[in-house]
């Protein structure tokens, strides 16, 4: 019955994966015409109006007093600072490049589960991790040219990396919160709660040229609005709390492949054989990082 469970926390998380793997190239489409700041605080804005409505017309009860504080993380890390810091930097490098460096988020976010969620994986879980994201990364550089372009840090390297803490942190915070509460109302009520502020934002960061904003910079604010800021964390706070934060953050190591394989379908791109050999090799890596034992203190 366990592992049944564990097993399906890791389909919810490859779901979730598989919504988040459009966020960055939909961030790129919205921050070629529109200020970064105003996709931060529209894309929150527009997922908080349709929780709200949602939680409304279901009666939710609000959350109890201690899950607060956490809530409290989770905003400033997802609705706040993983999207204001990644459109910032998807103004500086491309989402190829983005995607690279983003390769250690499941590091990252294993990192802040020891120290948040009181998991402590063992030894093969950390080598099958690192592994994982070193394959990545390699990956990507291979297909974006190389070593070179990461010669020297840009100002986009440390925005992405200010992303990585903000998403890291507020993973782990989502994680150890829906083992009391669903998933899907963890993300609901931290965006009904940046509402005020994202709505405030909104209104004092509206673009002048409103009218001359082509449809494919809404059409990426929209989809970075409604599936990444809250629909994708549905499946991913649920397979957080059934499969355990450390195990399945390890699954976001597919994402880029994810990326490839909905460029191949929707742009009829080709999908190489070396591509396909990296992603059984990183799956492999994610086979031994999800069967390995994760205690909690």
């Amino acid at each position: 019955m366990a592992s049944s469970r564990t097993n399906f926390g890791f389909v919810l998380g490859f779901l979730g994966v598989c919504i988040f793997a459009g966020s960055l190239p939909a961030t790129r489409l919205a921050v070629e015409f529109i200020h970064p700041w105003f996709v931060t605080a529209a894309r929150a804005a527009l997922a908080g109006v349709c929780a709200l409505a949602v939680l409304a017309v279901l009666r939710r009860p609000l959350p109890p007093k201690d899950a607060w504080p956490g809530i409290v993380i989770i905003a400033l890390g997802v609705v706040f600072g993983f999207p204001f810091f990644s459109a910032l930097a998807m103004e500086n490098v491309p989402a190829s490049h983005g995607a690279v460096v983003l390769g250690v988020l499941p590091l990252a976010t294993a990192a802040a589960a020891v120290v948040m969620a009181h998991e402590r994986p063992g030894w093969r879980f950390w080598i099958a991790g690192l592994a994982g994201a070193a394959l990545v990364m390699f990956f990507a550089l291979r297909r974006n040219g190389g070593l070179n372009e990461f010669a020297g840090l840009s100002e986009g390297d440390a925005q992405l990396v200010l992303a990585i803490i903000s998403a890291a942190i507020a993973y782990a915070a989502s994680g150890a919160l829906t083992r009391t509460m669903p998933g899907w109302e963890v993300i609901s009520w931290t965006l009904v709660l940046s509402l005020p502020f994202s709505l405030l934002a909104c209104w004092l960061l509206l673009p002048a040229d409103l009218p001359t904003i082509p449809a494919s910079a809404w059409s990426g604010l929209i989809y970075s609005a409604l599936m990444a800021q809250w629909m994708g964390f549905f499946f991913w706070n649920a397979g957080l709390a059934l499969g355990g934060i450390s195990r399945v953050s390890q699954v976001q190591l597919v994402q880029p492949f994810v990326t490839v394989g909905l460029a191949a379908m929707v742009n009829r791109e080709t999908i190489g054989l070396d591509t396909i050999l990296f992603a059984i090799a990183v799956v492999t890596t994610v086979a031994v990082a999800t069967r390995t034992r994760v205690a909690r203190a």
